[in-house]
């Protein structure tokens, strides 16, 4: 069976992360060839091919990204949600491509940023080949944005966006791309009845947390659909604890302090709520004892005046991209904390509970199904900067930890380890065959 996953990029984020690790699971599984197809190739994976490879391709491809935003930009409500809402108003056709002829089955990830248009979806819906949909935001099947947030449009017809329109009226851009995603999948549901898919439509949507292939269920555009939650799969033989004193001296951080991780590719964007992690570790210095015992480790972009102003001595790591380095910082730190206030299942997090290392984090998205208060963590209010606070206090100096670090480990190891997840995928894929055979 061969199976061609589709993602814009293969290096940034975390969709990139979980589709290239979903790729070697399936490379390593019996009868499946799996390949992964990306605007442009940044890593060195002979498993993984792109679009553009030429200067000019490359060049054209910066231009389409650039094309869709500057059509953004003259609707947007403002410059803080400029990339949280595609338009996919520009993009190249790939539904001509030697390996989308060839796929057994097309699976679909994260394909905005000028990689897929909506007339590209269009034209590969309309090739009658299973598809599969893997959700790592809400774009599928709203009106654009990424998240809705509190917005509820989307179960019925999007249009009047307040959220991320700069002028919302009912036929406005998020209706316009609602109305022609309807389009596409109206299609796709009539073709049910043709030759080539004797039964069903041929697509399953997978929401990668419960949380979020709810909302899709919930969704105009998914309703008659087949949508399942199957999780992003970790390899646990990699991501597993090691010694926190020898992981610490590798890394040249404290031995004798509590240490707090914070993850992001970039620390500065709105979602990933900055600012209620600073203001928890006001409060955690001000209202807490044993404060002179923590210190902060900081991975991911950031800049000098963000972590002076942290209230505790912070180690700025910047980015890393070797692997087993950062197993090791998941390792080093006694507690991971996520301000996000916008998350599906977020990687970081079950990343640091495979390493044995609780995490505290706001009660959105799926992050209530990993973290598990007791057992593995602490879920605080949603948006509560007390609330997160009184969690790192808990993990740091009133939990068991022995306990609470045994039960993260194992809650990744039953739910979200390769093996799980590629039974579950491969159920998918032998329904979707079925379908047309």
């Amino acid at each position: 069976m061969k199976i061609l996953l589709i993602n814009t990029d293969d290096a940034m984020g975390g969709a990139a992360i979980a589709c290239l690790r979903l790729l070697k699971t399936l490379n390593q599984t019996e009868g499946i060839e799996a390949t992964m197809l990306v605007q442009e190739k940044k890593r060195d994976n002979p498993n993984v091919k792109a679009i553009t490879e030429t200067w000019l391709q490359k060049k054209l491809a910066f231009a389409r990204f650039v094309q869709e935003r500057l059509f953004f930009k003259f609707q947007e409500k403002n410059k803080e949600i400029r990339f949280a809402f595609s338009p996919a108003n520009s993009g190249i056709d790939i539904s001509e491509h030697p390996l989308v002829q060839e796929a057994d089955i097309i699976h679909l990830h994260w394909i905005n940023f000028g990689f897929l248009s909506l007339k590209s979806l269009e034209k590969l819906f309309a090739l009658n080949k299973p598809i599969v949909w893997t959700l790592h935001d809400m774009w599928a099947f709203t009106g654009g944005c990424h998240h809705s947030g509190d917005c509820e449009n989307f179960q019925d017809t999007c249009g009047n966006c307040v959220q991320y329109l700069k002028n919302p009226y009912p036929t406005d851009l998020s209706n316009r791309i609602w109305q022609w995603k309807s389009a596409i999948f109206a299609l796709r549901l009539r073709s049910g009845n043709n030759i080539e898919l004797r039964s069903g439509n041929g697509t399953a949507i997978v929401g990668c947390s419960q949380w979020l292939s709810n909302r899709a269920k919930k969704s105009s555009l998914f309703k008659d659909f087949t949508v399942k939650a199957i999780p992003n799969p970790l390899d646990t033989n990699l991501f597993s604890p090691q010694n926190k004193v020898e992981a610490r001296a590798k890394l040249g951080l404290p031995i004798d302090k509590k240490l707090i991780l914070f993850v992001a590719a970039k620390v500065s964007v709105i979602w990933k709520g900055f600012s209620y992690f600073q203001e928890s570790l006001e409060i955690l210095k001000t209202q807490y004892s044993h404060n002179q015992d923590i210190e902060l480790v900081v991975l991911g972009e950031s800049d000098a005046e963000t972590i002076q102003k942290l209230p505790f001595k912070a180690h700025a790591l910047g980015r890393i991209s070797d692997v087993n380095q950062i197993v090791s910082i998941y390792s080093a730190a006694d507690v991971f904390v996520t301000s996000s206030i916008q998350e599906n299942l977020p990687n970081t997090i079950m990343e640091a509970m495979a390493c044995g290392t609780p995490a505290v984090g706001f009660e959105v998205g799926g992050i209530p199904e990993m973290i598990e208060y007791p057992n593995t963590g602490f879920l605080a209010k949603y948006k509560s900067a007390e609330s997160l606070a009184e969690g790192m206090q808990w993990v740091l100096f009133e939990a068991n930890y022995e306990e609470l670090s045994k039960n993260a480990r194992q809650k990744v190891l039953d739910n979200y380890s390769e093996k799980v997840v590629i039974e579950q995928y491969l159920g998918v894929y032998r329904n979707l065959v079925a379908q047309v055979s």
